[in-house]
């Protein structure tokens, strides 16, 4: 028997062009409207302009969002439902989503004031680790409160946040095969984040979260829950809490998923999931392309 996953990426799997070849798809064309009268901006003109543009936290996770929203509906009206769904920071939103916690209108809004809070949030630096000495970096960053464990993504890659000199002391003494700094505003995923998440927190309060119609594993907390007061008081930890994203691909293992889909652009989700879930089919649909392939199967 066949068991589903669906997961959606976050910021990072932006690309120019994307979602472009959904636009003249009557469900698509409804949301890219209804997105352009809450936003203020249209969705596919910052998809089709400068990369660098598309890359500012103020633009990317609205455009994710909404993107990946459509794709998922495609997918419901071709595919039956997934018995599970998580998503990467961003991407948790399109889950909560998909899984009907709340409506697309409801979870816009919401990304719209996340990227927002995000976008202006300075004094912070991260940086990602590949093939790294685990327990020099844990012994680092337990000996120094600045610097946490922003995303937790595998075995082989973790990224850091903190502030810029907290984060540059560990970027000189790990010992690692990669080090990237990346290019953003802030400390997301860290204490340095309260203030933007207690912020969020009155924007949370405004929407209502439902039980969810399919379980979902959190960022913060990967056990799968459809309950929706405990969705949201995870999505309220997620500003400042880590991405546990080893510990996500680690219950699709336990939760027996035989298939995953990753809904959005790119594939880094399923580089990731191909390294720590063997024998699992995984697909990506993040093109029309893509999806007229998959409904065919």
């Amino acid at each position: 028997m066949t068991k589903t996953a669906w997961v959606f990426p976050g910021q990072g799997s932006q690309a120019v062009g994307m979602g472009v070849d959904f636009q003249e798809n009557p469900v698509a064309k409804t949301k890219f409207d209804i997105a352009e009268k809450i936003l203020g901006w249209s969705i596919l003109d910052i998809c089709q302009g400068e990369e660098t543009r598309l890359s500012r936290t103020l633009y990317t996770q609205p455009c994710l969002y909404v993107i990946e929203s459509i794709i998922a509906d495609l997918l419901l009206e071709k595919t039956a439902a997934p018995q599970l769904v998580a998503g990467h920071s961003l991407g948790e939103y399109v889950a909560l989503y998909s899984s009907r916690v709340f409506d697309f209108e409801s979870g816009l809004f919401l990304v719209k004031k996340r990227a927002e809070l995000m976008d202006t949030a300075v004094g912070g630096k991260m940086a990602a680790l590949m093939k790294f000495d685990q327990e020099q970096l844990e012994n680092l960053i337990k000996a120094n409160p600045d610097v946490t464990l922003a995303n937790d993504n595998s075995g082989g890659q973790v990224v850091i946040s903190g502030t810029p000199e907290a984060v540059e002391q560990v970027l000189t003494e790990v010992k690692a095969k990669r080090k990237v700094e990346l290019k953003v505003s802030g400390a997301f995923h860290s204490p340095l984040m309260a203030d933007a998440s207690e912020q969020f927190q009155s924007v949370l309060d405004q929407i209502t979260f439902n039980d969810a119609k399919i379980p979902v594993l959190s960022n913060v907390e990967p056990i799968p829950t459809i309950k929706g007061v405990e969705l949201k008081q995870r999505l309220v930890q997620q500003m400042t809490g880590s991405v546990r994203w080893r510990e996500i691909m680690e219950q699709f293992n336990q939760q027996e998923i035989t298939r995953a889909i990753e809904v959005g652009p790119g594939k880094v989700l399923t580089g990731l999931l191909k390294r720590a879930c063997k024998g699992v089919e995984l697909m990506s649909v993040g093109t029309l392309e893509q999806l007229e392939k998959l409904s065919n199967k």
